[in-house]
């Protein structure tokens, strides 16, 4: 299943407790679908309930890391801290793969190849339906990157492919999400 939300999460759960070998990774893994499932068919009625719904970084990073979540080619092992309206990203990108072939004669580009550890820290909220995320640094194997560098990498590389994708980002937000708040290592949604 990647991002939509199949019925059975409490079956699963049930079957993980009664093994007496629940893997609390696996656990946390099921009580975010649980929750998505939640907003999904919440979203779909015509008044959902506003009650908020708490999403933890550890059922998150739980989730992404059990594949729930389809990432682009040659980003791996992502893991996310959110605290007070900021999320921190780290993974392992392999560049040469994002790229697809592609090259650049620019030389302020060819940081943008190999595989690196990389550090995206952005600021994230919704509000009035729509999400917002703006990108503040990125850091390659712990060197900042110029933004006006990230920038050309984007335009380059990542637009082609997605042309939603940037530095500062603008979207409806799915099911009647009318705010998402980042907290200290939380996620709160409220759908309206």
């Amino acid at each position: 299943m990647k991002v939509r939300h199949s019925s059975g999460i409490a079956a699963l759960v049930l079957i993980l407790m009664s093994s007496g070998q629940a893997d609390p990774a696996r656990t946390a893994s099921a009580s975010l679908e649980g929750k998505l499932h939640h907003i999904e068919a919440n979203g779909a009625l015509p008044h959902p309930n506003p009650g908020p719904t708490e999403m933890t970084e550890a059922e998150i990073n739980a989730y992404v890391a059990a594949g729930k979540i389809q990432l682009p080619g040659g980003v791996q092992s992502v893991h996310f801290t959110g605290d007070g309206g900021a999320v921190t990203a780290t993974s392992r990108v392999n560049f040469d793969q994002i790229k697809g072939g592609r090259n650049s004669s620019n030389p302020l580009l060819s940081v943008f190849s190999g595989v690196h550890d990389v550090e995206v820290e952005a600021h994230a909220h919704g509000v009035g339906h729509t999400g917002y995320v703006a990108v503040d640094s990125v850091e390659l194997d712990g060197v900042e990157i110029p933004r006006f560098a990230l920038q050309m990498f984007v335009e380059k590389y990542l637009r082609p492919r997605h042309p939603e994708i940037g530095l500062d980002n603008r979207f409806a937000l799915p099911d009647k999400i009318d705010t998402a708040t980042i907290g200290k290592h939380t996620m709160t949604v409220v759908q309206r």
